[in-house]
């Protein structure tokens, strides 16, 4: 860690903070350079609040947290192989999340599931839960609907990822489902990332809107810390109600790989909004070296209450395959 200090400090007052620095960081190595002391050989559990603290000192400007204090757990997937299990990223080159945006119909999801399959999707989007921003939305079926995603399981063998938005949806789950989704709403919802954590399922941590790169690796080591031992990352983009900063961050994503070594998918439709452009957005997130794409489809999008509009049909969801295939050598 370092510790800015406050331009011109005096030789007095530079000797009192750094007794008081030792104090804090007992056992740990102090030295000053120019207008900065570097802390080494500290506990990393304890860092984050002995820098809180640090930052109330007299003469302290600031501090600068290394990505291995700030999310230890997250940056020790460094150069581990992805996950085999449940989604196969070992043997796939790119993995296809696809679905409706909601478990709606069970006719048309059930249709859905098959096609998709039948086209290359590796795993089904299967959200009986929909968070929105109006209470009087379609909030989805709810648990109702674990017998229909059970249906699609059996008639795919696909693994499901729902997303959960409360921890009292956890139990059950866990016991039906694969993959636990943290969407973006939830990003920050700690309670829940601790839960889904001590759970020991699969998770699927989308990123916020416009949250930093260490907001949402910090979630993820949340998520690490209290259990999952199999987690995958989805750049969710910044698109917001008013239109304005539609799109991926690339840039957010490919150093999210660069940092640590989680699968990190992105989600062409809702950082879209629009099927027209859910193909170009998914052809960019495969070139910026995505691992897969958590995606919209139906054979029916026509019909969906949620985000009908941003989701592809079946004929545009296997030529997105093909030709993401054809960039990848498969």
């Amino acid at each position: 860690m370092i510790i800015n200090l406050v331009h011109g400090l005096s030789t007095r007052a530079l000797k009192t903070l750094k007794k008081r620095l030792s104090l804090l960081f007992a056992g740990a190595r102090l030295e000053t350079a120019r207008d900065r002391i570097l802390v080494t050989r500290f506990e990393t559990g304890k860092m984050a609040d002995a820098a809180a603290a640090a930052g109330n000192l007299p003469g302290v400007a600031g501090s600068e947290l290394a990505c291995g204090e700030l999310y230890p757990l997250v940056t020790r997937t460094k150069g581990l192989s992805l996950p085999a299990r449940p989604l196969d990223f070992v043997k796939n080159p790119f993995i296809f999340i696809a679905g409706p945006c909601a478990v709606e119909s069970e006719k048309i999801y059930l249709a859905s599931a098959l096609a998709l399959k039948k086209a290359g999707a590796h795993a089904l989007r299967a959200a009986i839960f929909k968070p929105r921003s109006s209470p009087y939305a379609f909030q989805g079926i709810g648990f109702g609907g674990l017998s229909v995603i059970a249906k699609a399981k059996k008639l795919t063998g696909l693994p499901l990822v729902t997303e959960a938005t409360d921890t009292r949806q956890l139990e059950k789950l866990s016991g039906a489902v694969d993959v636990i989704q943290i969407g973006a709403r939830n990003m920050r919802n700690y309670e829940l990332l601790k839960e889904t954590g001590r759970s020991g399922m699969p998770a699927l941590l989308k990123r916020a809107m416009r949250s930093t790169l260490r907001e949402w690796l910090l979630s993820a080591e949340y998520l690490l810390k209290y259990g999952c031992k199999t987690l995958i990352l989805c750049e969710r983009g910044d698109s917001v109600f008013s239109g304005d900063r539609a799109g991926l961050d690339l840039k957010i994503m490919r150093q999210a790989k660069a940092d640590c070594g989680l699968p990190v998918l992105a989600d062409p439709s809702h950082s879209s909004k629009s099927r027209a452009l859910v193909e170009a957005f998914s052809l960019k997130a495969a070139m910026a070296g995505a691992d897969g794409l958590l995606i919209e489809a139906s054979v029916s999008p026509e019909t969906a209450l949620v985000d009908g509009a941003q989701t592809i049909d079946l004929p545009a969801f296997s030529a997105l395959v093909k030709k993401i295939s054809k960039l990848h050598g498969s």
